[in-house]
């Protein structure tokens, strides 16, 4: 097929059409670097100085890996949706249902963005319109408290003072609740956080390039503070060196004491990891768009580069300066493992006070809105592409006028409105949806890294236009186990049912794939789905890679299995 023809739409009205080079889609990932955001709080709590370190070593690791994607991606100049949909034909040969649970761990990943981005900046707007007093022990409110009430010790006036001043509308709650292992609340954050959403939407129903000229202007006045953030404290001597030793993982998460490297240890460091890969590897968004480019042959790769480029010197650079001026018992801060207090941390970092730090409030919540457009726009094509090939329900493959997939958008809104109520409770059940989601994104990562080398065996006379160096191939497939340790090891530190209600989230594309197979398809799939490889549906009955497949999962199955039941906290 001509990589200028656009992809299918089972719903014949509409296309998403291609209007986007390698820059437009490098400004729509432009929101992947405000994730670190997300997690600097909660990773700083669990892993203490080592933080800086476990960034480092993500934003390398999702370096390494975004070579497989970048090849697997220019296999497939007529689709978007991102590294799951090019990853999932790999597997198609071997099992229907491996194939659409590549798809499906995606876009759990990548959908709670939306939630928890709007959660967090929600929580920003409050704290500039209602904020909590800040009263210290030699206040004068504290001192004619305790002279009223003999007696009172001033950490206890501190507290009573604090509670009788806060704002009513940072308590009040229409509803709250709770679901299994979290609360969920319809508090003053989650209005708030709909609005937001409701920003995105309408912003995103203009089509790709609408979105790509919006985050140009917000993305420059977003990235650039931040690489002030990152750079400003180490010109100016902040930096206290002290502050990264003894380089230990704490003896225990958000406690100030340092540990050792034994297994509780190693558990702790595992736990960052893993948590951190949903941030660092997730730069992958910028191929999302493959069939929207004008030029997907060159585009593709450039566009994975630049943005894993941006986010090396970002995902390096701000924890390392945030932990080299914050110090240890800074991070551990309350306001900072929520990420309610960050922004505010930031602008002390650069010197700022009063009037420069509502300015930094207000650009992370423009990085935090550009995060959230970036993930809407990736995770709405991948339920389009895989409507379109047959994976997910006929309904999302629609698209409007202007070339947005807003079926799908709607789907990601709502699902985000629930996910919203739970983010916004506390930061137990913020970092429950965060780690769950981040079960799926360890196993989309580990199918499309061994979907690499089952494209170079079953599709290797299939052109590329541009082509991994083989041993980063079989890297990224070394990778996928060390990803699998992560989530198996760590996913514990955030929640002791993350992994379990991780596979179970997983699970449910198997009712959905078989409605959409079975019933509507009656169990074929559509036939233009592999036009690009240049195959028909007979073909796939040629296995290449043999058993080869079928062993790298039950190796995989094993390795989480193997990393939760030895690392314990």
């Amino acid at each position: 097929m001509s990589t200028t023809t656009a992809s299918h739409s089972d719903a014949g009205d509409g296309q998403l059409q291609r209007t986007i080079d390698w820059r437009g889609a490098f400004w729509v990932a432009s929101g992947v670097p405000a994730l670190v955001l997300f997690s600097i709080g909660g990773i700083a709590g669990t892993t203490g100085n080592i933080a800086f370190l476990i960034w480092t070593a993500s934003i390398i690791l999702g370096l390494i890996q975004s070579f497989t994607y970048a090849e697997i991606a220019g296999l497939f100049p007529s689709k978007s949706g991102g590294a799951s949909v090019y990853g999932a034909t790999a597997w198609l040969r071997y099992s229907k249902f491996i194939a659409p649970l590549s798809v499906w761990c995606n876009w759990l990943a990548w959908t709670p963005v939306l939630s928890l981005g709007c959660s967090i900046a929600a929580a920003y707007i409050l704290n500039a319109l209602a904020p909590i007093p800040g009263f210290t022990e030699t206040s004068p409110e504290v001192l004619q408290y305790m002279a009223a009430n003999v007696g009172t010790s001033a950490a206890d006036a501190v507290a009573a003072l604090t509670a009788a001043a806060t704002p009513a509308i940072r308590t009040w709650t229409l509803y709250h609740g709770t679901l299994g292992p979290v609360s969920f609340s319809l508090n003053s954050v989650f209005f708030i956080g709909v609005i937001l959403m409701l920003i995105t939407f309408a912003i995103q129903h203009r089509g790709i390039l609408g979105t790509a000229n919006v985050q140009k202007y917000i993305g420059l006045i977003v990235i650039v503070p931040m690489l002030i953030v990152g750079i400003v404290p180490i010109i100016t001597g902040q930096i206290n060196w002290d502050n990264y030793s003894p380089l230990v993982p704490l003896a225990a998460a958000y406690s100030p004491e340092p540990g050792t490297w034994n297994v509780a240890g190693w558990t702790l460091a595992f736990g960052g990891m893993f948590i951190a890969a949903w941030s660092a590897y997730a730069f992958e968004t910028a191929i999302c768009y493959t069939s929207e480019f004008k030029n997907p042959g060159r585009d593709t790769v450039r566009a994975i580069f630049y943005s894993g480029l941006l986010c090396l010197a970002l995902y390096t650079l701000v924890p390392f300066t945030f932990q080299g001026v914050l110090g240890l018992n800074g991070m551990l801060a309350t306001p900072i493992v929520d990420g309610s207090g960050v922004a505010e941390a930031m602008a002390r970092m650069v010197g700022g006070a009063g009037f420069v730090t509502s300015i930094m409030v207000m650009l992370m919540i423009m990085a935090l809105m550009l995060s959230i457009m970036t993930a809407m726009a990736g995770s709405s094509r991948t339920l389009y592409q895989g409507s379109v090939d047959g994976w997910l329900p006929k309904f999302l493959s629609h698209v409007n006028s202007h070339g947005a997939p807003t079926r799908a958008m709607w789907t990601d809104l709502i699902f985000n409105v629930f996910l919203l109520a739970v983010a916004a409770a506390d930061a137990t059940s913020f970092f429950f949806v965060l780690s769950v989601s981040n079960c799926g994104y360890i196993i989309f990562n580990f199918l499309n890294l061994n979907s690499g080398w089952i494209h170079r065996i079953d599709n290797g006379h299939i052109h590329r236009p541009w082509k991994a160096p083989t041993i980063l191939i079989a890297v990224g497939a070394l990778l996928s186990y060390v990803n699998a340790m992560f989530m198996g090891a760590g996913a514990k530190v955030w929640n002791p049912w993350a992994l379990y209600a991780g596979f179970i989230a997983a699970a449910l594309i198997i009712p959905v794939f078989c409605y959409r197979h079975y019933i509507q398809d009656g169990g074929k799939f559509p036939a233009h789905m592999l036009d690009d490889l240049g195959i028909t549906q007979e073909d796939l009955k040629n296995r290449k890679a043999g058993i080869l497949p079928y062993l790298t999962l039950a190796a995989g199955v094993a390795v989480v299995l193997l990393a939760n039941w030895f690392f314990v906290i």
